[in-house]
């Protein structure tokens, strides 16, 4: 079997036109959409992230501006920050970029994020208002790229399929496990804890990979037919790497994403698409 590609850059595209459209009609109004990024430190993952968010905002017609506060800013510095931005009318989506160095936990920052600029779903109220499943003003990039990608794939609609997401991250593994529940999946969540994790892994349909380990899931995981979807970033020797080993999966697979050029471009589609939400939410107030 050679697994048909999910192409992350293709839908990417057709994504973008529509928010092209709707960026136009916002500047028509004088309002120009702009999304404030906050890094602590440089990890080569999120310099890349960084990159491709920029290029598509120019494209698009979205501001990405960039807050490096350093890596050695301490939890109180960065609270305050993000605290601030909630009062800044010129933004409309407020991101803190992750990972975050070792001194910083994300507990002890994450509602600091302003909650109606919570872009990318890090505020404990929005992710809470995930697992309510009503409410959500704005999906979680990353897993609402996930979800994007699996519509167009032949395990749409996910309704009694069997979906196992590898990895248990409030970041990607817990709200991708929620939006697929709320699709009628039956889920399974594996991490480094889980026993037997492989012979899990390969009773799945859907096989969602997000543990951040490069190559760490080859064809062995895998039952014949599978629909894989790997979230992985991992930069080596320049490099993207993703979390499954793509030449030896694709020959069990049904359907793959690449890495580069599956979940990461759809994500910045995602992310920018609720930055635009929010600022026609200006309109309405």
């Amino acid at each position: 079997m050679d697994a048909r590609i999910l192409d992350g850059r293709a839908l990417a595209t057709e994504l973008r036109d529509g928010l092209t459209a709707r960026t136009t009609a916002l500047a028509e109004r004088g309002i120009e959409p702009h999304l404030r990024v906050v890094m602590v430190g440089e990890d080569e993952s999120s310099l890349a992230y960084l990159r491709g968010m920029r290029s598509l905002g120019a494209k698009i017609g979205v501001r990405v501006s960039v807050d490096d506060l350093g890596h050695a800013c301490d939890v109180a510095t960065l609270r305050a920050h993000l605290i601030a931005l909630d009062t800044d009318n010129d933004v409309h989506g407020v991101i803190l970029q992750q990972p975050l160095p070792r001194h910083l936990s994300i507990r002890d920052i994450a509602d600091a994020v302003p909650e109606r600029k919570d872009v990318d779903g890090t505020n404990p109220l929005n992710q809470g208002r995930l697992a309510f499943a009503t409410g959500t003003r704005f999906v979680p990039a990353t897993p609402g790229a996930v979800m994007l990608i699996l519509e167009r794939s032949g395990a749409w609609p996910l309704r009694g399929k069997d979906v196992i997401v590898v990895g248990r991250s409030s970041v990607v593994g817990l709200p991708v496990a929620l939006l697929a529940l709320a699709q009628h999946a039956t889920i399974t969540v594996v991490h480094s804890a889980t026993a037997e994790i492989r012979t899990r892994v390969r009773a799945a349909d859907v096989v969602i990979v997000a543990m951040g380990k490069p190559h760490a899931v080859d064809a062995s995981w895998l039952k014949t037919g599978a629909v894989v979807i790997d979230v992985g970033t991992t930069v080596i020797d320049g490099k993207l790497r993703g979390d499954v080993d793509f030449e030896s999966a694709r020959t069990v697979a049904s359907e793959i994403t690449p890495v580069p050029g599956g979940v990461g471009p759809v994500t910045n589609v995602a992310l920018m698409r609720n930055v635009v939400t929010s600022a026609e939410a200006v309109i309405l107030v």
